[in-house]
């Protein structure tokens, strides 16, 4: 129970940006799995599309401010250093 107005209006921006952020969150985990799948398959171009899109979607996640800068680096070169193991 908030005992101000501020507090109250506070309550609810934090929950309009939970839902936001959750959903960004998801969507990038969502493409980094997608990914993950199409480099196990073996299948190189489907890959190579996919990494790149995951790539692009961690970059609009951390430009929203949803993740930091740096981790958003740390995903993509994890996700190339898969890539890169398995197609090299």
């Amino acid at each position: 129970m908030a005992n101000t107005i501020s507090a109250e209006r506070r309550i609810r921006l934090t929950k309009k940006e939970t839902a936001y952020n959750r959903y960004w969150r998801t969507t990038m985990k969502t493409y980094v799995k997608r990914a993950k799948k199409a480099i196990e398959s073996g299948d190189r171009e489907a890959a190579e599309a996919a990494v790149l899109k995951a790539q692009s979607v961690i970059d609009k996640v951390a430009v929203k401010g949803v993740i930091h800068k740096n981790e958003a680096a740390r995903r993509k070169s994890r996700l190339m250093k898969l890539f890169n193991q398995k197609f090299q």
